[in-house]
């Protein structure tokens, strides 16, 4: 009885679409954005040309992931679940440390002005420190799902590796290592474009990329 009570549970539950493209594209755009600001492509690396990631940030790259991150509960993927809602948390995060407060500098600034620009840089240096050892613990998990996420994951990884090296090396350093991390997190935000079209145009039947599924 309780099987079949389960079974009838499970046929009436509403199907739930993939949320991975919606959640891989907030990343993308994100990602694409504020990289093209580190690596001084498109426009210069200040402090008023990074603020336009600030909504993307807030919205696209943090809010949207959240719930793409929640939808990957509801479809029992622990990996998708932790990913997203991890990096929606990390988006909104980088947006409140860039944001000016009521007019006034934001938080690299403040710890600029109270303990100094080595203290601020090394400090922005550890906040990197901790998504480059988190990316990398996922990563591992990609070994086993495709070799899409394996790319993304491993660019990822070291994106932030070359983040932290560069706040937290400051000086030369810093304007070395940075836009650096800005062309690998560009790569980055390719490749997971390329894996939310894959899922997108297999969700409506009109082709199918390769992602090169693992294991």
């Amino acid at each position: 009885m309780a099987q079949y009570a389960a079974e009838r549970a499970e046929a009436a539950a509403p199907a739930v679409a993939d949320p991975a493209p919606l959640g891989l594209s907030a990343f993308a755009l994100t990602t694409f954005v504020l990289s093209l600001s580190n690596a001084g492509l498109a426009f210069s690396k200040s402090e008023v040309a990074t603020l336009v990631v600030l909504g993307l940030a807030f919205f696209y790259g943090g809010l949207v992931q959240l719930i793409a991150g929640v939808q990957e509960f509801r479809r029992n993927n622990t990996f998708g679940a932790t990913a997203f809602c991890s990096y929606g948390g990390f988006w909104i995060s980088t947006a409140f440390i860039l944001l000016p407060f009521l007019g006034l500098k934001n938080i690299v600034d403040l710890i600029t002005a109270s303990a100094g620009a080595t203290n601020a840089e090394t400090a922005v240096g550890v906040f990197f420190l901790g998504w480059t050892i988190f990316t990398g613990l996922m990563f591992i998990a990609t070994l086993r799902i495709s070799g899409a996420l394996i790319a993304v994951f491993g660019l990822l990884f070291v994106t932030f590796l070359f983040l932290t090296i560069g706040w937290m090396g400051g000086g030369s350093t810093h304007t070395t290592w940075v836009p650096i991390a800005g062309w690998f997190g560009i790569a980055t935000a390719l490749v997971a474009w390329y894996t939310a079209l894959a899922g997108v145009l297999a969700s409506v039947k009109l082709a199918k990329l390769p992602t090169f599924p693992m294991g």
